[in-house]
């Protein structure tokens, strides 16, 4: 059942804190078959309500059979529809949410420690233990073994330490600006970094395959294609001609007739990272309706010695149709095809060894835009744990009987002449594409670009056939001499085009120099990344546990980012075993995370009971404010609230503490929270709370744009702070946002997203829109200034004399300067956004999405160029400032008739 069902008990909730009810009626089931209905306090903690079914079971029948009341406790059916057992009693009644109010009263089993703690990992991470346990699948067995084995270790050594040692390890400060902890690694020692690299590969013992490896031959390898069954075909076909008469000015397409059901074809492909290995196999039309059987051996053009370990095969399941044929012209005859369904699996396992057998696929519906022939190698290789309603590919691979092979790389004999066109290959931005002469160039010269440009390795990598084995031989003993890359350089191996085992160990050991600040600001990415990842046991999974159970700050911050992807379907069990993992190593810090997962359930509801009350008495503005701000306010008021809400840590910021909160008069009803910063003695800090809205484009933004900064003050131009005068302060972050806004096409730019601080730094807020994604109405575009420059802007930066040309002189030119910065790390912009391509943010879907980073930032053109670019853009902007008041006036005239 999907996660986004909507949670009864939370409408029960919502309309009794409206209705000044303080009680819930509750079923009981208890194991001697007996039912009992009674009112229980809402508020009141699991133990309490143990305590008040049990005085009341007295009355019933078979009560002396149920034995001690220590021996029980309860279950439930959680909001995704799957029981739920209450072992940590502290928790209330409101804070379980069951999805319908019935608890099960079921016997205790030994263990209590161990459950108690596996209950309220599972409460922290979203997802109960036990449904990782019901899962048959080894992988997840043999990982949460070792990391299970891993914790406890881990959790025996802190026990041992003193509350220094303990405090250094936790919470390691920065010992220098720029540096840094020393680096912690991740269970991989000298000697095992030292071994060298070999590749095995697994071919039948049989006579035949020994003559064909000692001939330098190899059988092809095939796939034996079965069926697909309960595919939904005639439901997904209407499907397909809706969104074709929605994305075109045709008319529909007629659908083929019922009775005999639409031809249905799958693709297969192999792929290692986006490459394609060799040439789709496709299988014969079937005409079925709801099963289509082929029972045909698809084979492809590539020998089993020549797989790369990290090849996966990617189907696609397409309808076939006859193509419109118009009036008075057959031109348009012929066929069409329409995508119903991928899935994606690796043909090794995650132990190396070659997958066989029969295997059943369920696949996914929604396509990605410009996919190769309808398949999506950058997809999931997980399969749609919604079995029900999804189309089921039955596939049986052959059985080669294991047999090891050592694949031994010899030696390269390319000379190290220097060649100017290598040069100029390996200064191009990563988006750019090597043709077929360039990549043979760049492998033949690669001692070359190890000496001369070892950050070159990401275009090496493009360049190898990985569809050879002498290949994959020789970069793997290549990679273990290359020299170390900077952790910024090393990102771009993490890409899914480099899905090589060993090329992202490499990059994983580069990322150990990493200081905790540095890894802080490029977690996001990290975290999306382990999407591309196609074993749950890995470097980079490996890595960022070991650094997040050393450091409670980047802990805080990998639980937040893994814990809200948990609804999605393609990661929540990889993201819920790595969540498992860090939990078990890092149990002091549960408490701390499991009050803000509740403060968040809380605030949660305080929304949609406000949401409730707006819509109630949406006739009466007064009385809605009236009667909201009274529900709200007794709402709050509970002990459940207070106590959950006090002292809390911000997920924003785990050093403040909330300290009062109030909701704002718009769409989503925000909540406005209000912080002290307690621990360090500062100012109270402000927050927004929105329930509904997806945030992950802002975070982006909001990164970029501290990235930004850092790299302006790494080359000594601070454009945010350390200024005494507030209009230096107003001109220096004018200057920064002018550019940066600029930079990542920032759209949506009224006068409600631009704020000023009282100290007189300029800031954005609100980032739905960006990569040039400008609003536009009735056609029109409402934003046609490349970045928001009004003449009010340079009234205060000329300090109110409209001849001050010096000042304006000092703004233009700390804005060309801050503009050069970011073209010299134009290549860091473009690998962070191409790692968030799979996030499924909005406006960040595709290769072309980022293209509008490199045309904004002029890569591939000279200084003078791209300086001589931007004063254009510069020029326009003053130009055209008058089209920004009138769109802000526009903006605000709306604003006013909606409320």
């Amino acid at each position: 059942m999907p996660p986004a069902m909507t949670n009864l008990m939370d409408l029960w909730a919502a309309h009794s804190q409206l209705s000044g009810e303080d009680l819930v009626t509750v079923d009981f089931l208890l194991p001697t078959g007996i039912y009992i209905q009674m009112d229980v306090p809402r508020e009141a903690t699991i133990q309490h309500i143990k305590l008040l079914l049990w005085k009341q079971a007295q009355s019933y029948p078979l009560f002396p059979s149920l034995g001690e009341m220590e021996g029980h406790m309860f279950e439930c059916v959680n909001q995704a529809a799957v029981h739920e057992e209450l072992e940590d009693e502290t928790r209330r009644l409101c804070d379980v949410r069951p999805f319908w109010p019935m608890l099960k009263l079921v016997t205790r089993n030994c263990g209590r420690a161990e459950r108690l703690l596996d209950s309220k990992i599972g409460v922290l991470i979203g997802k109960g233990l036990h449904e990782l346990d019901a899962l048959q699948d080894q992988e997840v067995k043999d990982f949460r073994s070792k990391m299970f084995r891993i914790s406890e270790e881990k959790m025996q050594r802190v026990q041992l330490m003193t509350w220094s040692e303990w405090l250094q390890a936790c919470f390691s400060p920065q010992l220098e600006p720029g540096g840094g902890a020393t680096p912690v690694t991740d269970g991989v020692n000298d000697k095992q970094a030292e071994a060298s690299l070999k590749v095995t590969m697994h071919f039948d013992q049989s006579q035949y395959i020994k003559a064909c490896l000692q001939a330098k031959e190899c059988p092809h390898l095939t796939l034996v294609q079965v069926s697909t069954v309960q595919a939904m075909f005639e439901k997904e076909i209407s499907a397909i001609g809706a969104v074709v008469n929605r994305k075109s000015s045709n008319p529909p397409l007629p659908l083929p007739p019922k009775r005999r059901g639409p031809s249905i074809q799958v693709r297969a492909g192999l792929f290692h990272g986006t490459e394609l290995l060799c040439k789709p196999a496709v299988s014969s039309e079937s005409s079925g309706r709801s099963e289509h059987v082929w029972n045909r051996t698809l084979e492809f053009d590539i020998t089993v010695s020549d797989l790369p370990r990290m090849a996966r095969l990617c189907f696609a399941v397409y309808a076939v149709m006859d193509k419109v044929k118009k009036q008075k012209s057959t031109k348009n005859s012929g066929k069409v095809h329409y995508p119903v369904a991928w899935v994606n699996t690796m043909v090794f396992d995650y132990k190396g060894q070659l997958k066989t057998g029969d295997i059943i696929l369920h696949s996914w519906s929604s396509f990605p835009d410009e996919l190769e022939e309808m398949l999506n190698p950058i997809g999931t290789i997980q399969t749609n744990p919604y079995t029900e309603n999804t189309t089921a590919l039955h596939i049986h691979l052959p059985d080669y009987n294991p047999h090891t092979i050592l694949v031994r790389g010899r030696e390269s004999q390319c000379g190290k002449k220097f060649h100017i066109e290598l040069k100029e290959i390996m200064e191009r931005d990563p988006l750019s594409q090597l043709c077929e002469n360039e990549k043979d160039l760049i492998w033949t010269l690669r001692y070359d670009c190890m000496e001369n440009f070892p950050q070159s390795l990401p275009k090496l990598l493009l360049s190898v056939k990985w569809s050879k084995h002498e290949d994959m031989a020789q970069l793997q003993a290549l990679l273990q001499i290359w020299p170390k890359l900077s952790p910024r350089d090393a990102l771009e191996l993490l890409d899914f085009n480099y899905p090589d085992q060993y090329v992202r160990e490499y990059a994983v050991g580069c990322l150990r120099d990493m200081s905790d600040e540095e890894l802080s600001q490029y977690l996001l990415q990290l975290v999306q990344v382990l999407r591309y990842e196609p074993y749950y046991d890995c470097a980079l999974t490996r890595f960022l546990l070991n650094r997040a159970q050393c450091n409670r700050n980047i802990g805080h911050f990998l639980f937040w980012h893994l814990r809200s992807e948990m609804h999605m379907p393609a990661v929540a069990v990889q993201f819920s075993l790595i969540l498992e993992a860090y939990c078990r190593g890092s149990i002091p810090h549960i408490e701390v995370l499991k009050k803000q997962v509740e403060a968040l359930s809380k605030l949660k509801s305080v929304n949609e009971l406000i949401k409730l009350g707006t819509i109630k008495n949406a006739r009466s503005k007064t009385k809605e404010a009236m009667l909201t701000k009274e529900a709200m306010m007794t709402c709050l008021r509970q002990s459940g609230y207070t106590e959950t809400l006090s002292d809390l840590h911000s997920p924003l910021n785990p050093s403040v503490l909330v300290e009062k909160c109030r909701y704002m008069d718009s769409k989503m009803k925000p909540l406005w929270i209000v912080y002290n910063n307690k621990l360090l003695g500062g100012d109270t800090l402000g927050i927004i709370f929105k329930n509904g809205d997806d945030l992950r484009q802002d975070m982006l933004t909001l990164q970029i744009l501290r990235l930004m900064d850092l790299l302006w003050k790494e080359a000594n131009l601070d454009l945010r702070y350390a200024l005494e005068k507030a209009i230096e302060e107003f001109t220096l972050s004018c200057a920064g946002y002018c550019v940066a806004t600029y930079v990542l096409g920032i759209g949506d730019r009224h006068s409600d997203n631009i704020m000023v601080r009282s100290t007189g730094q300029l800031f954005h807020i609100d980032f739905g829109h960006i990569l040039g994604n400008f609003k536009s109405k009735f056609g029109i575009k409402r934003e046609r200034v490349p970045f928001i420059l009004t003449h009010d802007f340079i009234h205060v930066i000329q300090q109110g004399k409209t001849g001050n040309t010096e000042k304006f002189g000092s703004f233009r030119n700390y804005c060309e300067q801050a503009y050069l910065i970011l073209r010299r790390n134009g290549n860091l912009f473009i690998t962070l956004f191409a790692l968030m391509l799979t996030a499924g943010l909005p406006e960040l879907t595709s290769v072309k999405d980022i293209q509008y980073l490199k045309d904004s930032l002029a890569l591939g053109k000279t200084d003078d160029e791209a300086l001589k670019q931007f004063r254009q853009k510069f020029d326009e902007a003053l130009r055209e400032s008058w089209t920004t008041k009138v769109n802000w006036m526009a903006h605000n005239v709306v604003k006013d008739n909606r409320s």
